[in-house]
């Protein structure tokens, strides 16, 4: 069997390479991306990843930060205080966690617009009588009524306000026909 071309061609070193240069970023390509802004702008690559945890204020192994308590020892002799003897160095870390995770959860629940003037369209022209809106002609997939008040249901609410005006504006219209 023929070996491929460039086989038999000697190796010769390269001497216009800087292999320190070379190792570090093969150590940094190797490293995981730290997903994390607070951790990574604050981690530092010479100390282990315990020491860098430690100086920040978290713990690397939780069995260590919070030990099981034996049922030997009595409640009062333990001091609460003397718990956190390590010293943190970046408080900063755990303070900007801290206030990352006290922020509001975004709501991100909603529904297609599609099925939001489905909705509404069946509710304009048959209110609550959910029977008749399964047999109306625009319900293309024959929902069935049941699914048709969960669907209505959704819509009440994901999109309140909206929901709101609208059933407003029809109590509007119903007054101005009267």
């Amino acid at each position: 069997m023929p070996k491929a071309k460039g086989a038999n061609k000697r190796k010769k070193f390269n001497y216009s390479t800087n292999r320190r240069k070379l190792k570090t970023k093969a150590i940094k390509a190797a490293a995981p991306r730290i997903e994390c802004a607070q951790l990574r702008n604050a981690w530092n690559e010479k100390k282990s990843v315990s020491q860098n945890l430690a100086e920040m204020g978290l713990a690397f192994d939780p069995n260590k930060a919070l030990p099981v308590l034996r049922k030997k020892v009595a409640p009062m002799e333990i001091d609460p205080s003397e718990a956190s003897g390590a010293l943190v160095k970046k408080p900063y870390v755990v303070n900007a966690l801290v206030a990352e995770a006290s922020l509001p959860e975004k709501d991100t629940h909603s529904i297609s617009r599609d099925m939001i003037e489905y909705v509404q369209y069946m509710i304009k022209h048959h209110r609550d009588n959910y029977k008749e809106m399964a047999k109306d002609e625009k319900n293309y997939y024959q929902d069935t009524p049941k699914q048709i008040r969960r669907k209505v249901e959704l819509y009440k609410r994901y999109h309140p306000q909206e929901c709101e005006a609208f059933m407003q504006s029809l109590n509007k219209k119903k007054m101005d026909q009267s």
